[in-house]
């Protein structure tokens, strides 16, 4: 069959483009940029890439033609295959009718953490023997690859609160029919497709109405908006993780990189990994309760997390010029952007640390996080933000009460002079982008030299 992806270098649809491939499928797709991690995915796997969306791109005609979220009325592909009659299902569709039907489903939904958490949960399968399935928005650097569909009932997948298509509102995450399903955590995002946090807790309760009465719904006790979504009705056993929850960390070391798990206050082993931050704790002990669920005792699971590997632009280490560190870090909301920064700043000490960042999610264009932003940078010694022409807020005015010394720069060449003007040998710069800032990265490390 002929499956032809429109929008498949976003990480969901991309990784999707990988399962129907593996299915035998002959999969061909475009997108308005085609850039990394996911092109270089798709191109190692032989998969045609068109830039654009020129309607020729649909002839002939596909047998379906599975439309990205990113997409609306007025796309001329889009407009091409509704009057050409031609059949569309959106990526969430199509996984649950193809991939998913009939097995073992572990979904990871929430407002951050998702990628990391569920790379950690299907590395930790794997190394108990369990070869999952997965679909990740992101690329595991266990796996080197995003998304694979397993020879066992069991499937990891990141589920997002993200709508499904231009003709379906609904969460992507309502398609997949999880048993076990980790809630990380739930905070205001996605300011484009919801008017307010009660919008979301909404569509998190259709997904705990999915959850059968034998499975296991996980969340941390310290979110409050969780807390609500489970008070609208659960007819599942809930299993809860953090502070005076029944999964505990005691941290060995500030920084999140040792501590011991508790599971109803038994210590069930200790974790020493290369990760950091409190956020990357949490994620560990909504794994160890889901991992225990299909099965696996927590020990196994601890050992799989010791030789757990990122993912790829989750705190990355890029490049090391002159004594200067460089990483590549996804973060974009201010929650994601605070905690991130902490974890590093409790690793490095008192070295310098330098952020870049661009707010460039679709909430941020709308300005629906700017007041956390300030405050979000304090464990940097300086911030570099970059306001492009198009950003249609004023980011300076935001960021002018911010307690860090902060430049706000209007083009790459600018962010790199001031990172230049600023760095020194020990220091650790770090570029937070939800897209890819323009090759940020390697310019630096190339201006660095």
């Amino acid at each position: 069959m002929h499956i032809h992806i429109l929008g498949i270098c976003g990480t969901f649809m991309g990784s999707l483009a990988v399962l129907a491939k593996e299915l035998g499928h002959h999969v061909t797709g475009s997108d308005a940029n085609v850039y990394p991690p996911m092109s270089t995915q798709l191109q190692a796997q032989g998969i045609e890439l068109t830039q654009g969306y020129d309607p020729s791109q649909l002839d002939p005609a596909p047998d379906v033609v599975v439309i990205g979220n990113a997409l609306s009325r007025g796309n001329p592909a889009v407009e091409y295959v509704l009057n050409k009659g031609l059949p569309y299902v959106s990526g969430p569709q199509w996984l649950a009718d193809h991939v998913l039907q009939g097995r073992w489903v572990l979904a990871v939904a929430g407002t951050h953490g998702k990628t990391t958490t569920s790379s950690m949960l299907a590395w930790v399968l794997e190394h108990a023997g369990m070869a999952p399935g997965f679909l990740i928005g992101g690329v595991p650097q266990n796996f080197s690859v995003s998304a694979r569909l397993g020879d066992t009932p069991f499937f990891v997948v990141e589920a997002d609160e993200y709508d499904s298509a231009f003709f379906d509102k609904r969460s992507k995450f309502v398609h997949y029919r999880p048993r076990t399903a980790i809630l990380n955590n739930l905070e205001f995002d996605h300011a484009d497709i919801f008017p307010d946090l009660p919008a979301i807790e909404r569509q998190f309760h259709h997904l705990v109405r999915t959850i059968p009465s034998e499975g296991l719904v996980i969340h941390p006790t310290t979110e409050p908006a969780l807390q609500r979504v489970i008070e609208m009705g659960c007819w599942t056993p809930v299993q809860t993780t953090g502070e005076g929850g029944q999964w505990q960390a005691r941290l060995l070391s500030d920084d999140g990189s040792r501590f011991e798990v508790l599971f109803d206050g038994v210590l069930q082993g200790t974790v020493d990994w290369d990760m950091t931050g409190q956020h990357n704790v949490a994620n560990a002990l909504a794994t160890l309760a889901a991992a225990r669920h299909v099965g696996v005792v927590p020990s196994l699971a601890i050992d799989g997390l010791s030789a757990f590997k990122s993912v790829k632009r989750r705190m990355e280490k890029v490049a090391e010029v002159n004594g200067i560190t460089i990483y590549d870090d996804f973060a974009h909301h201010p929650t994601a952007i605070a905690t991130t920064l902490d974890g590093l700043r409790k690793r490095i000490g008192d070295a310098p640390l330098i952020a870049v960042i661009e707010p460039r999610s679709n909430s941020m264009k709308l300005g629906a996080h700017r007041d956390g932003l300030p405050q979000s940078v304090v464990q940097a010694d300086h911030v570099v933000w970059y306001a492009p022409a198009n950003l249609g807020w004023d980011l300076a005015a935001t960021v002018a009460s911010s307690p860090v010394p902060t430049k706000v720069c209007d083009s790459l060449e600018a962010i790199i002079a001031e990172v230049k003007a600023q760095v020194k040998p020990g220091a650790h710069v770090v570029i937070m982008s939800n897209g890819g800032f323009g090759g940020l990265h390697g310019k630096l490390a190339d201006a660095l030299q």
